[in-house]
């Protein structure tokens, strides 16, 4: 029996039984609507011990057979990318299943033109522009292994990704526009490459047009190698257990990992749950506000609306330019249905004011989630009611790089939703709470630390070129586990409430507290736009809480707003969680998709500036400065 669209909350309760009594029997259910070119010969066979997992082993496919040929005759004149440019003035690009497929096919061969073979790893540093879905699309049609980089990385960290994957092949531009700012690209590659002599060829589309300089017999022009070629290249064949791509994450070392998926199980999982999460109905115009640079955007712009032969909004800009209705300009224009967006974007917009959301109607809207972090209780409500009108659902997504697509997560208008709550797990997922010794927590209204004991489709293969990594990483901690390095609080029905990482939780007087839990009692101050907590040594507490707060206005008397925040604390948690320092910054130091980066913070609250490590990945490094000089 097959669950792929669960449609009430009876279907998802038997979905999930039946994922958890016969996951064989379920998954195959759901890869079956699928192109394959051969049927596979098991559906899983798994080992969290080495860690070795394989879904559909033996099964043959392309994923952009499914993303695109197989929707051709029923959907070839539908937009599968709905493109709207930085430029609120500029003009919206439609492009049907029909014409990507058509451009896929030119891209793809282009790459086959100029050296890329199945297997090879192809880094891609592009902005949020059509032609990098395109090239994302080509390298999966032959085979070859993307590894998109955030376009806004520094140079050395694209340096540092080429190298780790040893990838001979770049695709880049010749620059972007990001809000205000026009940004040279193509230069910011060639300084990378001055440390990668292995790259053999740049491939440059354009899209500023400002001039670049081109290395003979290194760097071509994608409209000039176009040219050359037709729309004709079918697909390569590849194994459901063939790597996908390479998506580099942030690990505590510093060096960054290199997350590899595989192509059939990533396929089925990402497919499964944007019809369920979303509740995504044919018509309906899906908006995924991330990058592409993320796994998000892997996974929700791309790979699950296109499967899904949905129409997928992509947007060149940034939420506040030219003002802080961009977003719901944008809703209302291309009349969205289906808005995913990050807690950290909800915050900064409802910091602007109801002014710029009041002009919009925002009436086509029926379902609208965060991603990336625990979503506070106030801007949940916020987001609810001034956004979805309180007519819509919010699906509060709780997933990983690691992890490929979304685990824990309400579905929109099936399954009921909690403030604060990221709620129940998709079927085939199966959450545990641990103790720090490892053991089960079988009740509920418990707080542990939060394992999945057993695989589903688009978990993490490996660490590209180091397989003990991953086994360390994430294996490791607890025998039998998939280990996700946050903490949870599962309630008294069983919904999960992520609680921040366990490396981000302090200890007052023996009292533990989720950074999250403080962070959020402290932003329910009227004072607070968003925060930030982190532990530091306390003679008397053994740790103390050190708090940086960006401030709802100019702060003009610092005593009576540190005061009118911790009142705020101890009425939300208790005077035991008060913070013990609060310094008012202009900023947080964040990483481009929005994640606060605590380790500087931590370093910062210890008095140990001289380890601050490499800040320059920072979306504003100034940010630092600014902490390091004001530090209390």
């Amino acid at each position: 029996m097959s669950f792929h669209r669960i449609r009430s909350n009876d279907e998802y309760r038997a979905a999930y039984a039946e994922s958890v009594r016969d996951p064989h029997a379920f998954w195959a259910a759901q890869a079956e609507h699928f192109t394959w070119r051969k049927k596979w010969d098991a559906v899983l066979e798994w080992n969290f011990d080495a860690p070795e997992v394989k879904w559909f082993s033996g099964g043959k496919l392309n994923i952009t057979e499914n993303c695109l040929d197989r929707h051709l005759s029923t959907r070839g004149d539908k937009t599968a990318i709905l493109w709207e440019p930085n430029d609120p003035g500029g003009p919206a690009q439609r492009i049907s299943y029909r014409e990507l497929h058509d451009r896929v096919c030119r891209y793809a061969n282009v790459l086959k033109r100029n050296g890329v073979q199945k297997g090879d790893r192809v880094c891609i540093y592009m902005p949020m522009i059509p032609e990098l879905v395109v090239a994302v699309l080509a390298c999966a049609r032959i085979g070859a292994i993307h590894s998109v980089v955030f376009a806004g990385f520094s140079a050395q960290s694209i340096a540092d990704r080429i190298l780790d994957a040893n990838a001979a092949f770049v695709l880049t531009s010749d620059g972007m526009v990001r809000g205000a700012k026009n940004i040279p690209v193509k230069a910011v590659v060639d300084e990378a490459l001055r440390s990668c002599p292995g790259v053999k060829r740049v491939i440059v589309t354009q899209r500023t047009g400002d001039p670049v300089t081109m290395q003979e017999g290194r760097d071509v022009w994608m409209h000039m190698e176009t040219g050359f070629v037709d729309a004709d290249c079918p697909a390569e064949e590849m194994d459901a257990e063939d790597p996908l791509f390479i998506l580099y994450t942030s690990g505590s070392t510093g060096k960054p990992k290199g997350v590899v998926h595989t192509c059939g199980g990533y396929m089925v999982y990402t497919d499964y749950t944007f019809r369920n999460v979303f509740q995504y109905e044919e018509n309906d115009v899906f908006w995924c506000t991330a990058d592409v640079g993320w796994i998000t955007g892997h996974s929700y712009i791309i790979y699950g609306p296109l499967l899904a032969g949905a129409t997928s909004l992509m947007f060149e800009g940034v939420p506040t330019f030219p003002d802080a209705g961009r977003f719901w300009q944008v809703i209302d224009k291309h009349q969205v249905n289906i808005f995913y967006t990050a807690p950290t974007a909800i915050r900064s917009l409802m910091a602007q004011g109801l002014d710029f959301v009041n002009p919009y109607s925002l009436a086509s809207l029926k379902v609208i989630g965060s991603v990336g972090e625990p979503i506070n209780e106030e801007a949940w409500h916020w987001y609810k009611e001034h956004i979805g009108k309180n007519n819509c659902p919010i699906v509060d997504t709780w997933w990983q790089t690691e992890t490929g697509g979304i685990l824990i997560s309400s579905m929109a208008g099936v399954t009921d939703e909690k403030p604060s709550y990221a709620a129940w797990p998709i079927p085939g997922v199966q959450p545990v709470l641990l103790t720090a010794e490892g053991k089960e927590i079988l009740e509920n209204d418990v707080e542990g630390l939060l394992a999945i004991k057993f695989p589903w489709p688009s978990i993490i293969r490996t660490t590209y070129g180091d397989h003990e990594r991953c086994r360390q990483t994430y294996f490791s901690s607890y025998k039998g586990y998939y280990f996700t390095g946050d903490g949870a609080r599962r309630d008294s029905e069983g919904r999960y409430r992520i609680i921040g990482r366990v490396d981000d939780v302090i200890n007052v007087s023996g009292h533990r507290f989720g950074t999250a839990e403080i962070e959020n009692a402290i932003n329910e101050s009227e004072w607070v736009v968003e925060s930030a907590v982190v532990g530091y040594p306390h003679d008397i507490k053994g740790q103390g809480i050190y708090a940086y707060v960006i401030p709802e206005k100019p702060i003009t008397d610092p005593d009576q707003a540190r005061a009118e925040i911790l009142a705020t604390v101890t009425k939300v948690i208790g005077p035991i969680a008060k913070p013990d320092k609060i310094q008012f910054v202009s900023g947080l130091p964040k990483t481009r998709s929005g994640k606060i980066m605590r380790r500087i913070l931590r370093k910062v609250a210890e008095n140990e500036l001289g380890s601050l490590g490499d800040t320059s990945t920072l979306l504003d490094p100034a940010v630092v400065e600014e902490i390091t000089n004001n530090r209390l």
